[in-house]
């Protein structure tokens, strides 16, 4: 998240996309055409019919603060579970602490008595993009559809982040140490000297940099021993070695994470999103041949980078490799805006959760184009007609980190966008509020 905000910072400085200049009121029309008013959960069908028979979903957002981002994803991941068969939800969150809440929506044991006693549990900053009411009420939702499945039909929800790699650390020690195969002992070892390092990327970071010895070897033969032991590590519980070894995947490619810091370039911003697209593709793997999955991120993640300028500064993202590796029918990527109202953020990594004003779109900007079709809350489904075009051109299109400054955002909160490219829906609420988190 901490690249999240600097790419934020960047975005409109590097400029590798000059912005339109066309004709605004050309563009408007074509969104008056395009775009349809949303009142209910009913009024999605112009974007189910979009979706079709796509194995990926990609549901974004323009802040992780936002209430109205959350609810409309749930609205749409419900609507995508019950009526088209949808298998899990990866979030951008921490595996670890997502996999507790899994649990919980799976009504396996020890689990909680409560979707906000799992998320009470969420400890690390951000703790608002997680544990907040909208994320209790699709958690019990969750919990209720799944209440009369087959365990193995149960729908999961997971977490695809590269951070909480301590967490993940400790979980896989207390994973192998409950284990009697000898593979075991040989992955403990492995894995054992990212312990100091595995909650503070800077000072493996520094390690590195004065000349200590990189772990990204080690680390990378713990994930094949675990593979190649499969059969006698998962012998006495397939999923809690599931877990366990994608706990192994978050420690190699926290290290990568944190080994590309020191380069000041692109690479660790790519490692982190690797992460994310092939956690994805491990559940769909778990979830059997016939699973769909449904990925909640930022706007920056799942909107296609090639339609910004983050692909001329050498970033990619998940909805770019999903496109590249399953094919356009393959998913269909979702963005949301807003014009105006409030958020959650701090004002820097780990400073205390603010209530900030998120000031009208500048002039110009999609946001402010939307705001102009005076409607409440919008849908738009791009055509390949609106890839060519006075759509086609590029625009401001706002972007808010879990940190976030409002008098300074005209410098760097506006990424350079070609919408329809970016994204196969955009979903508008001219007005935002708050998310309600459980800790204050």
């Amino acid at each position: 998240m901490k690249h999240l905000t600097l790419l934020l910072c960047v975005a409109l400085a590097l400029a590798l996309i000059p912005l339109a200049v066309a004709d605004n009121e050309a563009v408007l029309d074509v969104l008056r055409d395009a775009t349809v008013p949303l009142e209910s959960p009913d009024d999605l069908d112009p974007l189910f019919d979009r979706i079709g028979d796509a194995r990926y979903v990609l549901l974004g957002e323009a802040s992780h603060g936002t209430s109205e981002f959350y609810t409309w994803r749930a609205a749409i991941s419900q609507r995508l579970i019950e009526e088209h068969g949808f298998s899990f939800i990866a979030v951008e969150g921490d595996w670890e602490a997502c996999y507790r809440l899994n649990r919980y929506v799976k009504d396996l044991p020890n689990t909680g008595s409560s979707a906000r006693e799992v998320l009470e549990t969420f400890d690390r900053w951000p703790r608002w993009m997680w544990a907040n009411e909208e994320v209790v009420e699709l958690a019990e939702w969750l919990r209720e559809f799944n209440a009369d499945r087959p365990l193995e039909e149960r729908v999961g929800f997971y977490g695809m982040d590269v951070y909480g790699a301590e967490d993940s650390f400790h979980a896989l020690q207390d994973f192998l140490a409950a284990s009697e195969a000898e593979a075991a002992d040989a992955v403990a070892e492995l894995i054992a000297p990212f312990e100091p390092f595995a909650g503070s990327a800077e000072t493996y970071a520094r390690t590195l940099a004065r000349g200590g010895q990189a772990l990204d070897g080690a680390l990378a033969a713990a994930v094949e021993q675990m593979r190649d032991e499969a059969e006698t590590l998962a012998a006495d519980d397939e999923r809690a070695y599931f877990d366990a070894k994608q706990h192994a995947w978050v420690i190699k490619n926290a290290e990568r994470h944190y080994r590309a810091m020191l380069q000041r370039d692109a690479g660790s911003w790519n490692a982190r999103v690797d992460h994310f697209f092939l956690t994805v593709e491990r559940l769909m793997d778990y979830h059997g041949p016939d699973a769909r999955g449904i990925v909640w991120a930022h706007n920056t993640h799942i909107g296609d980078a090639r339609a910004t300028d983050m692909a001329q500064a050498g970033r990619r993202n998940i909805g770019q490799l999903v496109r590249e590796n399953h094919g356009e029918n393959a998913a269909v990527l979702v963005g949301f805006g807003t014009h105006r109202g409030r958020v959650l953020a701090g004002s820097s990594w780990e400073a205390p959760m603010q209530r900030m004003t998120v000031p009208e779109g500048r002039a110009g900007t999609f946001e402010d184009l939307f705001h102009r079709l005076d409607l409440d809350k919008a849908l738009v489904v791009f055509t390949e007609a609106h890839r060519e075009g006075p759509l086609a051109a590029a625009r401001g299109h706002r972007a808010i980190g879990v940190t976030y400054d409002p008098q300074r955002e005209h410098l760097g909160n506006y990424v350079p966008t070609i919408l329809p490219q970016r994204y196969d829906a955009f979903i508008f609420i001219a007005e935002t509020d708050v998310l309600s988190p459980l800790h204050e």
